[in-house]
């Protein structure tokens, strides 16, 4: 991470409440969080790409220039934005029954954020987590970790582990988008059943007459999308071995 930490870290932590320079009278209604929360609805309608200073204005019915009273840069509405959007669930802060479990409760909810705004897994990374809902995320899943006899260091190698596979998971799923629905898949489990031959792919057309790559008949429409849960479970799968290791 840069020496300098990201601007707009004096507004998260409370060490101020405009951007430096700020003219007394600043016309009223115009603020830091409705700037940030109207930047968040046109990234959640367009993507990243559909958020500029330009547009925020125009959502909020402000000039261009007015914005910058209260903000610096694109750069920093977009750390705002991050934070904005990360509120920890008050799930998090029960205690967990159990590592496994309080790792896959982290997980369920980092996954209804990452798939309710879509462009996080397209945000500039600057360094590691910095905000304060950030952290708490961290926090939560550290504490999940207690008591597993893992090193602090381990414990912190875990979450990092995890997060960035349920990172990933998500941008692959964003770069889907329809083809990770149930028609899309039915359809190309049917392409490969027709190029699949048996004589040159015998393993593909193994899985494929298995069905390994179509969606089991049990799952509902609604919830035919990519999933996360195998990758974890064998991720865990891992973390437990390692904590057994570490208790003999």
């Amino acid at each position: 991470m840069n020496a300098k930490p990201p601007t707009g870290l004096d507004l998260l932590w409370g060490a101020g409440t405009a951007a430096p320079g700020t003219a007394p009278g600043t016309r009223q209604g115009l603020t830091p969080d409705r700037i940030v929360a109207a930047a968040v609805e046109l990234a959640d309608e367009g993507g990243l790409d559909a958020v500029s200073m330009a547009r925020i204005a125009e959502r909020l019915g402000f000039t261009t220039m007015s914005l910058y009273r209260h903000v610096r840069s694109k750069d920093e509405i977009f750390l705002l934005m991050l934070d904005s959007v990360a509120a920890v669930p008050a799930e998090l802060d029960e205690p967990p029954a159990g590592w496994r479990p309080g790792l896959e409760r982290w997980c369920r909810a980092q996954w209804s954020m990452l798939r309710a705004h879509a462009w996080i897994v397209d945000a500039p990374i600057s360094g590691p987590p910095v905000t304060p809902n950030q952290l708490t995320w961290t926090d939560r899943a550290l504490a999940a970790l207690d008591g597993t006899g893992l090193a602090e260091s381990e414990k912190a190698g875990v979450v990092l582990l995890v997060a960035t596979y349920l990172h990933n998971s998500a941008r692959l799923s964003a770069s889907l988008g329809a083809a990770a629905s149930g028609e899309s898949v039915a359809a190309y489990s049917t392409l490969l059943g027709r190029l699949a031959d048996a004589e040159r792919f015998p393993a593909l057309r193994r899985a494929v007459d298995a069905g390994a790559y179509d969606y089991p008949a049990d799952v509902p429409d609604e919830d035919r999308q990519l999933d996360y849960s195998f990758g974890l479970d064998r991720i865990l799968d891992g973390v437990e071995a390692l904590i057994s290791q570490r208790a003999r």
